[in-house]
């Protein structure tokens, strides 16, 4: 089991500090929309700039109360890949599950659907984060050769609602539930509230620089309360505080890459480790000085190690 720190990045960073996002990814970028199973999903597709011997089609399942947008800053800095990126049914632009529960195997089976429906063979790079990990490391589990390989980002390695953070899990379960249950209005304004949002932004965010911490404030602003309704959220919380990407790790007979963050307090790094070893073919780097926002905040160190991972095992 490999274990790597990622102390620095050897890509570049935009043209500018301040510049978020390079001009070139607008370029690479389409909209686009499919019905499966009775419910509209929205995806979008990033063409690499060179096609290159190392080209690959990665899809990516982003994490809970996020949407495509969360994943953007690491899709830069992977010019050379071609990207497909979905908004998980009940959240973004895309309808909730048309009557069945939003669980980890049912959002499994959406992947299955996907993938059939745009033609991804099992060539496909699968790549989750945080609840995203979960249901892209059960996914692999079930279907074996599928996909190759699985990456996954501030992967979620052990039960939530147990060890330090379990107390803070089952707060967080009591707000949800409340919520579900208020007048609908009442309801949707607590789970949408700016004041909320905003606490939990600053308790995930670890960088000291102040034009970055309110980039990541403002992207959560924005797209953290897009989604479908009360009960999906509801139903899709439950799924991603009730399973972890452990109770699958034996089961993934194909090469791993897990990139956890120094700091992450959700996703806890003795546990990355505890992981790592679970895993037949597994590896770990580890980001410094972040925390669950590898996404946001390290971009660029995320994107090498995938790089580096891709490279060494070849479509």
């Amino acid at each position: 089991m490999e274990q790597v720190d990622a102390n620095h990045s050897p890509e570049p960073a935009p043209a500018s500090p301040r510049e978020f996002f390079s001009k070139a990814l607008a370029s690479r970028t389409s909209a686009s929309d499919i019905d499966l199973d009775g419910s509209n999903v929205a995806y979008w597709c990033y063409e690499p700039v060179t096609v290159t011997a190392d080209t690959r089609t990665i899809l990516v399942i982003h994490g809970f109360r996020g949407d495509h947008h969360g994943l953007l800053r690491v899709v830069d800095h992977l010019p050379e890949m071609r990207i497909i990126m979905p908004d998980l049914p009940g959240f973004g632009s895309s309808e909730p599950f048309a009557g069945d529960p939003h669980t980890v195997e049912r959002y499994g089976k959406f992947i299955t659907g996907f993938m059939a429906a745009l033609g991804l063979g099992r060539d496909t790079v699968l790549l989750g984060h945080s609840f995203g990990s979960i249901v892209a490391s059960h996914f692999a589990a079930a279907n074996p050769g599928a996909i190759r390989p699985l990456i996954l980002v501030n992967p979620i390695a052990a039960p939530a609602l147990e060890g330090p953070k379990g107390l803070m899990t089952k707060l967080a379960v009591m707000y949800y539930q409340i919520s579900a249950k208020l007048p609908r209005r009442l309801g949707l304004a607590v789970l949408r509230s700016r004041l909320i949002v905003r606490v939990m932004s600053a308790a995930m965010a670890k960088t000291r620089d102040k034009e970055l911490r309110a980039f990541v404030h403002g992207q959560h602003d924005a797209y953290f309360s897009a989604f479908a309704d009360r009960a999906s959220l509801l139903e899709a919380f439950r799924a991603s505080v009730s399973s972890h990407v452990a109770e699958v790790a034996g089961q993934l007979d194909l090469p791993v890459l897990l990139v956890a963050g120094e700091k992450d307090e959700i996703a806890l790094l003795r546990d990355q480790h505890k992981l790592v070893e679970l895993l037949p073919d597994g590896a770990l780097v580890v980001i410094p000085d972040v925390g669950h926002l590898i996404h946001y905040e390290t971009p660029a160190p995320a994107a090498a190690a995938i790089r580096s991972f891709l490279e060494e095992h070849p479509a």
